[in-house]
């Protein structure tokens, strides 16, 4: 086998494999996820940006917070924009601790609801007899027959 033929079969074995790999329904969500995360990264961007920065602006008196900044030896240090990143981080990670406290209640509350919709089994009783009352009721049997031939 020629060295070009063993480099085209391993070639097509590997897009095989890519292929397996991408068309996977793991790969499929994580790349639902990922577009939609960053739509929703771009919301609280926003969120942040234009209606609570300048709300935080307001209150501080400054005209645009993001342009807070200290030079140092013509180092310019962007603590404004540190900070409005760090404002966004908290939004972003309490929109998502909401989302997933919701989404726990909702499957509590399904789980509830399908415990309390399901029919319940109840189970008959079952008595369980002793052996020594066995014994004694079959001794019993056993002298009323003997009675009752006697009286015959």
């Amino acid at each position: 086998m020629s060295e070009h033929v063993k480099t085209k079969t391993k070639a097509k074995a590997f897009f095989a494999g890519f292929k397996a790999f991408i068309t996977r329904g793991n790969i499929l969500d994580l790349a639902i996820g990922v577009i939609i995360g960053g739509a929703f990264g771009r919301i609280i961007s926003s969120l942040v940006n234009d209606i609570i920065m300048p709300l935080i602006t307001s209150l501080t008196g400054q005209a645009n917070f993001t342009d807070l900044i200290w030079i140092v030896n013509n180092a310019e240090i962007r603590y404004g924009q540190f900070i409005q990143n760090i404002v966004e981080f908290l939004i972003i990670a309490f929109s998502i601790y909401l989302v997933i406290t919701l989404i726990i209640r909702r499957e509590k509350f399904l789980k509830k609801a399908a415990e309390l919709e399901a029919p319940k089994v109840v189970e008959p009783e079952v008595k369980v007899i002793p052996e020594d009352i066995k014994l004694l009721t079959s001794i019993l049997e056993e002298l009323k027959k003997q009675n009752k031939k006697n009286k015959e």
